[in-house]
């Protein structure tokens, strides 16, 4: 699973690691709102018509497009007030000749829905989907267009609305039918996680991202809270499946990771009887000889609101004494004490302590098949490379002043993922929410996927504040741009950063 770093370049505002396959990113152009960690730049989108990007800009609740002709030179050239629509712009996709953006309801139990515009920004329609939209896309022939509608509860959790996904039918008056949840049982979803207090199945899973395979038939979705995929298919809005995706052994060397914020250094090994759970956020699809496979960015989120909450550190709880004979020991700061785990498992006997312990993410992307199986997983890659790479900002956020303040939580928490063919390869493009930076592996072969290079447009030395914020900070949403659709004529990707507020423009060059 480990891949030798080749050879390794630094320069001002970046880390580049190239292997045996060359390729170059480079940061050729930004559009910068000025705006700190108020969600100024989201999810991205582009059209290749007009060259824009279409970003999501939660701070001014608009959508702002943004002309990337001349890459060097962003010039915005509309932003849409979503105010008149609803609370705000979630996501955004365009296609064609439209942009579709969901729109989330003005209540926590309001229905929201997705706005249809003309490629300039005029609106065509406006059509009702469920509750909190919270990411839209597209199927290949335009047709249909789907959304997760997550039914997040309210802060006190008195209420939970369902979580469902809705399909359009843009061929057929936007019609739309809802794919429900109402009916899965528990016992048919093996590790699936349905835990929220006094929660029906339907209101306990949340959809929070959609990617469909690549005929558009079917869609998965993920579930990350509920560590898992429902399978849906597409023209009957037909739940065929929810699929748990089962546990990461922290036990195997291959998975290591660094559990501690207060150790004072990188200290990445194993820990038996802890375990991570998958939770993607970002998926994508992709198709080799005629199997479709899953690809997910696995983040990890937890439920924590005001009158109940799943988190706890291992040093809060009481470990059994048979899986955990060292307890006292582990349970330091420095050792496993400030790892963050849910209440919800663990106690596998029922006697009131801790038997294992799970944690949220799994600090790294993975491969599954179209039936959620593990075909390939990146093991602890993300956090062993940026170590080797970047140590003094090793699990930080994005600078040396906050080295190591995110192993006790969630590492470098992979974000989202978009996936691109150059020249007849396939590679995955993984973006890194808290150290930042973009994971490339060649996924040609989904049984053995290799790491290209990393990259992270951001001075690390610079004490990322309002008033001083140097490169890009926070990635959020990523699209990739084939080289026939870009302005430049080779492969470009853009990426939306929530805290710095800026959309960075990239192209990649193979040699």
């Amino acid at each position: 699973m480990k891949k030798a770093l080749f050879m390794v370049f630094v320069m001002l505002m970046s880390v580049v690691s190239i292997s045996a396959q060359d390729m170059t990113i480079t940061a050729v152009g930004a559009y910068e709102t000025g705006i700190f960690d108020e969600g100024a730049a989201e999810i991205v989108s582009y059209d290749a018509v007009n060259q824009n990007v279409y970003i999501v800009n939660s701070n001014d609740v608009t959508l702002d497009i943004v002309n990337i002709s001349a890459p060097s030179a962003p010039e915005l050239v509309n932003s849409i007030d979503m105010t008149e629509f609803g609370a705000g712009a979630n996501s955004v996709y365009a296609w064609d000749e439209w942009v579709a953006v969901a729109i989330e309801g003005e209540e926590v139990d309001s229905n929201g829905s997705v706005l249809f515009l003309t490629l300039e920004g005029e609106v065509i329609t406006t059509v009702e989907v469920g509750v909190l939209p919270d990411m839209v896309t597209v199927s290949a022939d335009g047709q249909y267009v789907l959304t997760a509608n997550e039914g997040e509860p309210s802060d006190d959790y008195t209420i939970d609305p369902e979580g469902t996904v809705s399909i359009i039918n843009t061929q057929d008056d936007f019609s739309v039918m809802t794919a429900s949840f109402g009916d899965m049982m528990i016992e048919d979803m093996g590790t699936t996680r349905v835990f929220g207090p006094d929660a029906t199945v339907a209101q306990d899973l949340e959809p929070e991202y959609i990617a469909l395979s690549p005929d558009g038939s079917v869609a998965f979705v993920a579930l990350q809270e509920n560590n898992a995929v429902a399978v849906i298919d597409v023209a009957s809005a037909n739940v065929e499946a929810v699929v748990g995706l089962g546990f990461k052994d922290y036990s195997l060397e291959e998975n290591a990771i660094d559990a501690s914020n207060e150790d004072g250094a990188i200290n990445i090994r194993s820990w038996d009887n802890v375990y991570g759970m998958y939770q993607p956020d970002g998926i994508a699809t992709y198709e080799v000889d005629g199997e479709v496979y899953i690809v997910s960015a696995n983040e990890g989120d937890a439920r924590d609101y005001d009158t109940w909450s799943e988190e706890e550190r291992v040093a809060d709880v009481t470990l059994d004494p048979e899986a955990f004979p060292n307890a006292e020991e582990i349970q330091a700061e420095d050792q496993l004490g400030r790892l963050l785990i849910t209440t919800t498992l663990g106690d596998t006997d029922g006697d009131g302590d801790f038997d294992e312990l799970y944690n949220y993410g799994a600090r790294s992307f993975t491969i599954w098949n179209s039936m959620g199986e593990l075909v390939w997983d990146s093991g602890n890659d993300f956090e062993t490379i940026t170590a080797e790479l970047i140590p003094e900002a090793f699990n930080s956020q994005g600078s040396v002043q906050s080295f190591d303040n995110r192993s006790d939580d969630k590492g470098p928490e992979p974000e989202n993922v978009a996936i691109g063919e150059i020249d007849g390869n396939t590679y995955a493009f993984i973006i890194l929410e808290r150290v930042g930076g973009i994971m490339v592996y060649d996924i040609t072969n989904p049984m053995g996927p290799e790491f290209v290079t990393y990259y992270n447009h951001n001075d690390i030395e610079v004490e990322i504040t309002e008033d001083n914020v140097v490169g890009f900070v926070a990635p959020e949403g990523i699209v990739f741009i084939s080289g026939d659709e870009s302005p430049t004529g080779n492969a470009m990707l853009v990426v939306g950063y929530e805290v710095s507020g800026s959309t960075g423009i990239y192209e990649i060059t193979m040699e």
